[in-house]
């Protein structure tokens, strides 16, 4: 069999990749497992290992990562498939590749090809219930969900923090949350604007400072804001799209938009292109003149719904 294992979502490629592993170590040992990067070695190493015969074992097990950055691999793959013998497993892991390429087309046509998405938000607040009940712990969904909105949507994090959080009380809680997590600078700044627009000046300016504590640069805040006011402008002029659909046409998670909307929804498209005007002069100037980052960025914020 040859599979081809690729996509966004690093933590399920990894974990589909440790299940194929294990399972073939379980049943042939690991005498037939040979693992190659296609960063550290030749092409003609990779297609050897590929094409040659199991050696003192029933199978062969060959793992190449990222093969295609030996262009003479990309370009001979459909020859390389061909001559992959019926005693070995071939898994091809590309953590990226261009879907316009000849090499994207043979692998999706002539292999097992799984490419692994990040989740939505419904499925990524289902798999932190079940993470955590897997490792002999509990967590609700509107915990889970707070959980997301605190540290982001990367599963491979929120597995960390979960995996932590078990190892202080078995039932994860908004409480141990706040205790042994970092909020996401993006999280805040969403916060942070969420606030402003609220009006809630004090919030906002408290969460700014919270910023500047942990030595976040005004700069950085800055291309933060600007992230997020792009997403809002996208998600404002998208019509009668569904969040799914902005999220699939912008290359954006669905959580980011869907959390998005509701700062969207309170805002008309004649003030958000005020907004975008007002962040991107504040941007030149911040990048062209010297002025007191810190004093323009806060007087932003405090004006944010002027």
């Amino acid at each position: 069999m040859i599979t081809t294992l690729t996509g966004p979502n690093t933590f399920m490629l990894q974990a589909e990749l440790n299940k194929i592993r294990s399972d073939f170590v379980a049943e042939f040992e690991d005498i037939g497992l040979e693992q190659l990067d296609g960063e550290e070695t030749t092409a003609e190493r990779m297609i050897e290992a590929a094409q040659s015969l199991p050696f003192l074992a029933a199978r062969k097990l060959v793992i190449l990562r990222n093969p295609s950055a030996q262009k003479a691999f990309a370009e001979r793959i459909e020859t390389i498939i061909k001559g992959v013998p019926g005693s070995t497993d071939l898994v091809v892991v590309e953590t990226k590749i261009d879907k316009r390429s000849v090499y994207f087309k043979v692998l999706k046509a002539k292999t097992e090809f799984r490419e692994l998405l990040e989740l939505d938000p419904i499925k990524l607040n289902n798999w932190i219930v079940q993470y955590a009940n897997d490792y002999g712990g509990s967590i609700n969904t509107q915990d889970a969900r707070y959980l997301i909105e605190r540290v982001g949507q990367n599963q491979q994090l929120l597995a960390s923090e979960i995996d932590k959080l078990l190892t202080f009380n078995s039932s994860i809680n908004r409480t141990s949350i706040d205790l042994l997590t970092d909020q996401a600078p993006q999280g805040t700044i969403f916060e942070l604007l969420d606030a402003a627009f609220a009006g809630n000046k004090q919030k906002a300016m408290d969460l700014y400072k919270q910023q500047r504590a942990l030595k976040i640069e005004p700069q950085q805040i800055m291309a933060m804001l600007a992230w997020q006011l792009h997403v809002l402008a996208l998600v404002k002029t998208a019509g009668e799209r569904t969040p799914d659909d902005i999220a699939r046409e912008a290359k954006l998670n669905p959580f980011v938009v869907r959390k998005t909307m509701q700062l969207a929804r309170d805002l008309s498209l004649t003030e958000v292109k005020d907004l975008v005007s007002r962040a991107l002069a504040l941007d030149i100037k911040l990048k062209s003149q010297t002025i007191d980052a810190d004093e323009a960025l806060q007087h932003f914020l405090l004006t944010v719904t002027s």
